[in-house]
Formats: C-alpha cells, sequence, structure tokens
C-alpha cells in the first residue's frame, strides 16, 4: 500500500509541476523572480545617488521649515 499511496503522491506532484508550467500567471511570476535577482546584482549609477542624496537634503530642509 505504501508503494502504491507514493506513486499516486508523485503523480500528483507532476501533475501539479505541469499545471504550474503551464499556468501564465505562473510563467509571469517566474520571469518577474528572474528579472528582480537580475536587478539586484547591478550597480546603481553615481548620478543616481546623488539625486536621491539631493531629494534626502530637500527633505530635511521642509521637515525644518515645517517644524519652525
Amino acid at each position: 500500500m505504501t508503494i502504491q499511496n507514493n506513486e499516486e503522491a508523485d503523480n500528483k506532484a507532476s501533475d501539479l509541476r505541469v499545471m504550474d508550467i503551464l499556468d501564465p500567471n505562473n510563467q509571469i511570476g517566474n520571469r518577474l523572480r528572474s528579472f528582480y535577482a537580475a536587478m539586484q546584482d547591478e550597480v546603481i549609477p553615481d548620478r543616481f545617488l546623488d539625486l536621491l542624496e539631493k531629494l534626502d537634503q530637500a527633505e530635511r530642509m521642509a521637515s525644518v521649515k515645517v517644524s519652525e
């Protein structure tokens, strides 16, 4: 009985994998995960970091003016 139950579980698992592969939402999710993983490895350009620093400074200045 155990062998038959294991075979049935394996068949169900492989059916689910096939369904996952064919599901368009799953394909989109896999591609997005892949794209996100690739983007994590990219270096942030210096000019973008400079812009973020300027934004932080502007926000600090705005919060100081509001608190006065």
